[in-house]
């Protein structure tokens, strides 16, 4: 069964994002914590959402998750999903669970109009790839994901304020 993530379940969500980081061998990376969570899937202005996978009705044990926000296309001119995680259990994998959250992931994008729905995969994992492919999902080759983060994040940001920038901006929020 599949279903919208509550506030209950992001005890759970956080303990398979651990889970999901230790199979991806960063588990040192994964810093978020229950209340930044909670903030971003149940704040006032939600930027994520969750899907939460269950095995049977009877136990309502939980298998799996989704967490995906809103892109957009300049090209399109359309919003579309980005799959930030997709987690299904170790026990539960085989079960179809993985499948059900990305086919209503898709039933979503249909619904809404959007034209894409993408997300990342390590290049390493070798069944999450055949998965996908499985399902149709293309490799955007020639793409490649680039990340500013710590110190380089720091160090641009500073530059936006520097005096010494020509183009420094006046003032911007989001």
């Amino acid at each position: 069964m599949i279903r919208p993530a509550t506030p209950a379940d992001v005890p759970r969500i956080l303990a398979m994002i651990r889970e999901l980081a230790d199979y991806e061998r960063a588990l040192t990376e994964a810093r978020a914590t229950e209340e930044q969570l909670r903030d971003a899937l149940f704040g006032a202005d939600p930027a994520v959402h969750a899907l939460i996978a269950e095995s049977d009705a009877d136990r309502r044990e939980t298998v799996g998750f989704a967490l995906w926000f809103r892109n957009f296309s300049t090209w399109t001119g359309t919003h579309g999903i980005y799959l930030e995680d997709l987690y299904v259990r170790p026990h539960a994998r085989g079960g179809g669970h993985g499948r059900a959250l990305l086919a209503e992931l898709a039933r979503i994008c249909v619904e809404r109009g959007y034209q894409r729905f993408e997300w990342s995969v390590l290049d390493w994992n070798a069944p999450s790839i055949a998965f996908y492919e499985s399902l149709g999902a293309e490799a955007m080759d020639g793409w490649t994901v680039r990340r500013l983060s710590g110190e380089p994040l720091q160090a641009l940001a500073v530059l936006a304020q520097s005096d010494e920038n020509p183009n420094r901006p006046t003032s911007l929020s989001i």
